[in-house]
This record gives C-alpha cells, sequence and structure tokens, in this order.
C-alpha cells in the first residue's frame, strides 16, 4: 500500500490532486483514512493510506451514452 505523509496545512483536495490526479477522488481518499474523517486542515506527519484507482473508479464522470450497461 502506499502511503503519503502530510506536510502542515494539507487539504484533503489538495492530497487528493497531488497523490490521485484529481480532487474528484477526495471521497476515496477520505474513506481510506476514516480515523482522520474530522481533520480538514493536517498537521505535518500524519501517514495517510492512498487508495489505489483505476479507469473504472472514474467511470461516473463519463457522459450516459459511454456508461456501459449490465
Amino acid at each position: 500500500m502506499i502511503t503519503y505523509t502530510t506536510v502542515q496545512g494539507d487539504m484533503w483536495d489538495k492530497i487528493a490532486k497531488d497523490q490521485l490526479g484529481d480532487e474528484k477522488y477526495t471521497d476515496l481518499l477520505m474513506s481510506e483514512n476514516p480515523e482522520y474523517g474530522l481533520v480538514y486542515i493536517f498537521s505535518a506527519g500524519i501517514e495517510l493510506n492512498i487508495p489505489e484507482v483505476n479507469e473504472y473508479t472514474a467511470a461516473d464522470d463519463l457522459p450516459p451514452w459511454k456508461v456501459a450497461k449490465g
């Protein structure tokens, strides 16, 4: 598993963008680290688990005619 150690002032959306490539993965990142769910601005030195993201995770971003049915 990949981890990330926070720096003072990190926020969920910035970590998601920097580590996963897009802020849309903020919920995924937060659900991987539920013990920090009430943290908005991180202090330095907190180790977070970075989830693996694949193309299927982002399927909800596709237009309706491109979403696989079934």
